[in-house]
């Protein structure tokens, strides 16, 4: 049995959850989105629950319940409080800044990185060296953090590059003389 699936997904106020043919679809304040449910597991919208069970025992089953069981309370989270990615960058003459659609960030490279801002996500500056990610679907900000942090990730012997916030950069110890 699957640990998390058994739970039912609790359904916040302001959010609403439609059970369509094969897809779920929830809106909220902040947006709406839709997920396509497999033929292994089946959904149900009971008061302000949504319970999710697989259609038989076998085990694509199990291993779909407990997953589309994640998806849907990420789902549920993000249309009602959203989610949020905070990165930090460290290095001298380094900084980020949003210009209309694109976000440009100055990473000692000859030229400025420019980035441009996917449909869904809205990213802030606040200060030049921190750059904020936000959005309604929690794969997508996470992805759209990774691909800012991998144009130059921090270096193991000053720690400078884009980092996460709160991430703990391993340092190595430098040359001796």
């Amino acid at each position: 049995m699957s640990r998390v699936g058994k739970y039912p997904v609790e359904i916040p106020a302001g959010v609403q959850v439609a059970v369509v043919g094969r897809t779920l679809s929830a809106k909220g304040r902040l947006g709406e989105m839709k997920l396509d449910l497999t033929d292994n597991v089946e959904a149900k919208v009971e008061g302000n629950k949504v319970a999710i069970a697989p259609r038989d025992g076998t085990t694509p089953a199990r291993m779909m319940w407990g997953t589309t069981r994640a998806l849907v309370a990420n789902m549920v989270k993000g249309v009602s409080a959203g989610y949020a990615k905070t990165m930090e960058i460290t290095g001298t003459g380094f900084r980020a800044a949003v210009q209309g659609s694109n976000l440009v960030i100055n990473l000692g490279f000859s030229h400025d990185v420019v980035y441009p801002i996917p449909q869904g996500i809205k990213i802030t500056c606040e200060k030049p060296t921190s750059i904020k990610v936000e959005g309604v679907d929690k794969r997508q900000v996470g992805q759209v953090a990774a691909e800012i942090r991998a144009f130059r990730p921090p270096e193991p012997y000053k720690g400078k590059g884009v980092k996460f916030e709160g991430e703990a950069i391993r340092r190595k110890e430098g040359k001796k003389k």
